[in-house]
């Protein structure tokens, strides 16, 4: 279980990275003109964009969380394999709540 957790945090950076190449675009059109801003506006609520959004604001939490278990674990907390099992857990729970509520809030 912590290597899955630790493999897809590494993927769910990758994620963002690309998904931040797609909420700069989006920025960049909406400074562009009153007009692209609307179409903005616009796009952003349609179904498959609200769901681009939530996949990427789902890989941030993910990673988010992720990234505070390392944390944590950098000061000497959870470092046996038992608590390496627990963090990975959390990660994944703490993860799947908050994601869904995000997807409430978008939605």
């Amino acid at each position: 279980m912590p290597a899955i957790v630790s493999i897809l945090t590494r993927a769910s950076g990758v994620f963002i990275f690309l998904g931040m190449a797609v909420m700069l675009w989006l920025l960049d059109m909406s400074l562009t003109s009153e007009t692209e801003f609307e179409l903005v506006l616009v796009m952003l609520s349609s179904p498959v964009a609200k769901l681009v959004i939530w996949a990427i604001l789902a890989g941030v939490i993910y990673h988010a969380l992720a990234g505070l278990k390392h944390l944590v674990a950098d000061f000497g907390y959870g470092e046996t394999l038992e608590g390496g099992i627990l963090g990975a857990r959390l990660v994944v729970v703490l993860s799947f709540v908050l994601i869904a509520l995000a997807g409430v809030w978008i939605w």
